[in-house]
């Protein structure tokens, strides 16, 4: 055995007649990929459904393999299929994340937060939506991508950041940003986002705007799956309808 740990299935690709290649985001190793033997059948396929919470054990092929991997059940997320804003908000998170983390850095702190939003989720709390912004933005920070929101980059005052810079990450003060010609380019930066307090629906979708910006510029040329996962979850979020969903 060369790890045991606790961990959260992000996805899976077939491999072979009946197995797959499974990434899962473990809580103490980081981001870890594995074969599971039989993962296509009837009792695995429940097993490995993403956001599950599993007991993951992994055990050397040889060199150049993959590791073979054992599960068991710790937590089922299962329910979160039943919805088609955590459905779609699920396929998301897990294809994001096991997009943009590096095999085998520890990532204890996303591990954290992800559990915590997908049970937030299945729970349907009210404010998942801006938590799952929360951890877009955390996301972006602990892969080298974060936004500057602790001063103005303007010079402006730190308790009045209003705004972030579309171009620079960077944060800036309503009171910089009033009257300037390029206010209007600017992303708004919603209160929560920096406090952790409570968001209404419109912060919450400029958080998400925000993040999306910054998530779109790192990613979303190279992974072309990522794109239309993210425009469906948001538009589920802000009440878009099946049918505008469907039409483009």
């Amino acid at each position: 055995m060369i790890l045991q740990d606790d961990a959260l299935v992000l996805t899976r690709l077939p491999h072979g007649e009946n197995g797959a290649v499974v990434r899962f985001l473990t809580f103490g190793n980081g981001l870890r990929a594995a074969y599971v033997p039989g993962a296509r059948g009837r009792g695995k396929r429940a097993l490995l459904q993403p956001g599950n919470r599993v007991a993951l054990g992994l055990k050397a092929r040889g060199e150049a393999a993959l590791p073979t991997a054992t599960v068991e059940l710790v937590q089922s997320r299962a329910l979160l299929a039943f919805s088609s804003d955590t459905a779609a908000a699920l396929a998301w998170l897990s294809e994001l994340t096991a997009t943009a983390l590096t095999e085998a850095v520890p990532q204890a702190r996303l591990a954290d937060a992800l559990d915590a939003l997908l049970g937030g989720m299945a729970a349907e709390s009210p404010d998942w939506g801006a938590t799952l912004a929360r951890y877009e933005l955390m996301l972006l920070e602990e892969t080298g991508f974060g936004l500057d929101t602790s001063a103005c980059a303007m010079g402006g005052p730190a308790d009045d950041l209003g705004f972030v810079s579309p171009k620079t990450g960077r944060a800036v003060s309503r009171a910089r940003a009033a009257g300037q010609a390029w206010e209007g380019q600017l992303l708004a930066l919603p209160a929560f986002l920096l406090d952790g307090g409570a968001a209404q629906a419109a912060d919450t979708a400029a958080g998400l705007r925000l993040t999306g910006h910054f998530l779109a510029r790192h990613w979303f040329a190279d992974h072309p799956k990522l794109e239309p996962l993210r425009m469906r979850m948001v538009g589920l979020l802000n009440g878009t309808s099946q049918e505008q969903l469907a039409g483009g």
